[in-house]
């Protein structure tokens, strides 16, 4: 036995260190009665290899084998720690302190896990003592700072973060502490400040020029960042980081260009997670080129990283469900986590536009209620934020007699919500408004933009803009209600309703859901599209008294020709189909779907999707039908993107996905003649095509049940003469309904707007 420890020295001295480990469990496997320093070489050199889940174990073996060695329980804490197992972690912790209260690195360890726990004033307590024992030790003032963070006591923080960089110039962890928490406080000139100095002395730290890029980029000043980045690529032409970096930064305005940067950033660094995933996630965003090999390009890389380690950190999960969501792997969907556990993990780390991928995995009342508190939890993390950071309001505007009207959307352009909200600005009451407009649209104004922006008072377009600032430019104007129509979408700003920049404040259009901020007082809808309960919805509806959207003259055209006939006709069998979005797919509709093909005998289903190009998309989608007994040949992919309107006169019907229902692609339908059979949930996002269906005179296709889902699809495939007449009268009867009347529809809104505006102002506003 003494020759096989005699050999670990030497395999150690040789830097063999596995070997010197296998060596060690052997000796302890054959004899367990070994002396504590047997067992502390080997849990070392185990932390050494990085093998957390072996080192814990034989930590346990070891402690149990010799309860009062203090620097077993330490080590057997900091294997816990790695393996996230905080509670026991901590337990293990407390015993070696228990041992000796003097040691230091116990101590040390036991507060980084209080840290890890999010108990900021036991970690305080922790490092404060040890401070007053050390007071020159710059680890400890940072971990103080930290621990004072987490109780949101940031000023505090931000002061033990300058002593930390005082004392140690080169504690690069701190300087990044600071900068953070400053530019947390959108103090960006005091943020740079600190980054200046932070690189005088030490010049060449890659992490310090990334911070650098992150403050401008996290101000929304995307052209300085990438001016910024490439300046130094003559400097650091072979760093990944920087590729890295420059490739985040452009992502949002050239994305042929972030794909191109961030496979050189990986070709350059290929162990670094991040890049991957950035990878991944801006070839699926990638609408240029081919998309399908775009999506499937980011599905296989997805794939392979999923298949070397599980993912858990909150923007990874993200960028993997949307992925995974593009190839409708629903699988490896579920392998992410629960309807509960993958929400909250999103809502606690701000990560609003992911909740929208939660509502086609709805089930139940239990999950309709979960999805309003995930959506609660992630605005009380704004409104925390907004309120550390106030802005100024100004005073009351002299009286003008006009109600002065606000909408916020970066997507009042070529873009659906622009094509909704069209009406209004075509329709303007100008006795009454003066109408105010807000983007921040990365791109270059078209047409619509312009069109809209010939109409209004006012259209405040900043490209490069925090959210602060974007809610004091709205104070600035002095609103009466300001109306925010993206949502979380891209590049618009949801959080600056936090700031309640409007004394009334409303969500219209962008999102399917409550936003989740007690600062949005209204959510408009209609007698159709509001919810069944109250509970369902956090904010008060702000009815409109027919329909809560209308169609904009400029997309709903003539111009998109409806063929004349039967699609039935010119293929030779019923064709159903859809548009939709795969985020709104799950295996309760396609089981669905699959009894309705069932039901008419050699229909075929078409998708008209861009993600028909993708191999692992057409794959998961013939499964889903498979299973089900409907045959490939009965499926059919229309690869398309923008175009996708004349594909229409291919489609006999269309089956409408749930429980989130379709918006736009419902009303597209319809104008094209094709019926469109929905179910009928209770939340707002599953009543968005009753309410269409109904206004538009066909609200029968429509039923809360699914069997009779079934039903009605079945009994309009054999209803020709019906089909017939919806091709060729449905549009002319939607121009004349509630959708079409677009005069009738903006003079609804606006006197709606008006109500709500001669209301009291919120008390939250009152109290700012």
């Amino acid at each position: 036995m003494d020759q096989r420890l005699s050999a670990v020295d030497e395999a150690l001295k040789a830097g063999r260190t596995a070997d010197a480990v296998g060596l060690l469990i052997e000796v302890l496997t054959e004899d367990p009665a070994q002396t504590a320093q047997v067992y502390r070489v080997l849990l070392v050199q185990l932390y050494r290899l990085g093998r957390s889940a072996e080192g814990e174990a034989w930590a346990a073996k070891a402690v149990e084998r010799h309860p009062r060695e203090l620097e077993l329980w330490n080590l057997r804490g900091v294997f816990l720690r790695q393996l996230k197992r905080y509670p026991e972690a901590l337990a293990a912790l407390d015993e070696a302190v228990r041992l000796n209260p003097k040691l230091v690195s116990p101590q040390i360890n036991r507060g980084n896990v209080l840290l890890d726990l999010e108990d900021g004033p036991r970690a305080e307590a922790v490092f404060s003592k040890l401070a007053r024992t050390d007071p020159r030790n710059a680890e400890f003032h940072r971990q103080i700072g930290r621990a004072l963070q987490k109780q949101g006591r940031l000023d505090q923080a931000i002061v033990r973060w300058r002593q930390a960089v005082t004392l140690k110039k080169t504690y690069i962890e701190a300087w990044l502490d600071l900068a953070g928490a400053l530019n947390e406080q959108h103090r960006q000139p005091q943020a740079h400040e600190v980054i200046d100095r932070a690189l005088a002395a030490n010049p060449d730290e890659p992490r310090l020029h990334e911070a650098r890029a992150v403050l401008f980029r996290r101000a929304g000043e995307l052209r300085k960042a990438e001016a910024y980045l490439r300046e130094l690529l003559p400097r650091f032409p072979d760093a990944g980081w920087l590729h890295y970096q420059l490739g985040s930064t452009v992502t949002e305005y050239d994305r042929q260009a972030a794909n191109e940067l961030l496979r050189k950033a990986i070709a350059l660094s290929p162990d670094k997670t991040d890049y991957v995933i950035s990878l991944v996630e801006s070839l699926e965003r990638t609408r240029t080129g081919d998309e399908g090999a775009n999506i499937e390009e980011a599905y296989q890389l997805l794939k392979g990283f999923m298949a070397r380690e599980k993912i858990t950190a909150s923007a990874h999960l993200k960028i993997a469900t949307e992925v995974l969501i593009r190839v409708s792997a629903f699988d490896e969907l579920d392998q992410l986590g629960s309807f509960r556990e993958v929400g909250r993990k999103w809502a606690e780390t701000g990560r609003h536009t992911a909740l929208l991928k939660q509502l086609a995995r709805v089930r139940s009342y239990e999950d309709r209620l979960e999805l309003v508190e995930e959506h609660r939890i992630w605005g009380r993390g704004v409104e925390a934020l907004a309120a550390t950071l106030p802005i100024r309001r100004p005073p009351p505007r002299p009286a003008s007699g006009k109600i002065r009207l606000g909408f916020m959307s970066s997507d009042l352009r070529g873009h659906p919500v622009a094509y909704f909200a069209l009406p209004l600005f075509d329709h303007i009451d100008r006795e009454r408004f003066e109408v105010y407009c807000y983007s921040y649209y990365q791109g270059e104004e078209d047409r619509l933009q312009k069109h809209i922006r010939e109409q209004v008072t006012a259209f405040r377009w900043h490209p490069d803009i925090s959210s602060r600032d974007a809610a004091q430019m709205i104070a600035d104007d002095q609103l009466d209600i300001l109306f925010e129509l993206g949502g979380s979408t891209h590049m618009n700003k949801l959080d600056v309703m936090a700031w309640r920049p409007a004394p009334r404040q409303a969500s219209w259009l962008g999102y399917p859901h409550s936003a989740g901020l007690s600062t949005i007082d209204y959510f408009v809808c209609d007698p159709y599209s509001t919810p069944t309960r109250p509970e369902l919805m956090i904010e008060q509806p702000l009815t409109m008294p027919k329909s809560w959207i209308a169609l904009g003259r400029m997309v709903f055209s003539e111009r998109h020709e409806i063929a004349p006939g039967l699609p039935e006709d010119r293929a030779g069998r019923i064709t159903f189909g859809t548009a939709n979005n795969p985020h709104k797919y799950n295996r309760d509709m396609f089981a669905l779907w699959s009894e309705v093909l069932r039901r008419v005998p050699g229909s075929r289903f078409m998708f008209i999707r861009p993600e028909g190009g993708t191999p692992s998309a057409r794959a998961n989608l013939l499964k889903e039908f498979g299973g089900h007994g409907i045959a490939a040949d009965r499926i059919v992919f229309q690869t398309i993107r923008g175009r996708h309107m004349p594909f229409y006169n291919e489609v006999d019907i269309t089956l409408d996905t749930f429980p989130l229902t379709g918006g736009t692609t419902t009303t597209e339908a319809l104008w094209m003649g094709v019926p469109v059979v929905s179910l009928i949930g209770e939340a707002f996002f599953e009543r968005l095509s009753y309410s269409i269906l109904t206004n538009c005179g066909v609200g029968d296709l429509a039923t809360p049940d699914k069997a009779q889902y079934v039903e009605i699809a079945a009994a309009l495939a054999g209803d020709r003469a019906r089909r017939l007449d919806l091709r060729e009268n449905l549009r002319e009867r939607m121009r004349d309904g509630p959708l079409g009347r677009t005069d009738d529809f903006a003079r609804d809104f606006y006197d709606m707007a008006a109500r709500a505006a001669e209301q009291a102002p919120a008390k939250a506003a009152a109290k700012a």
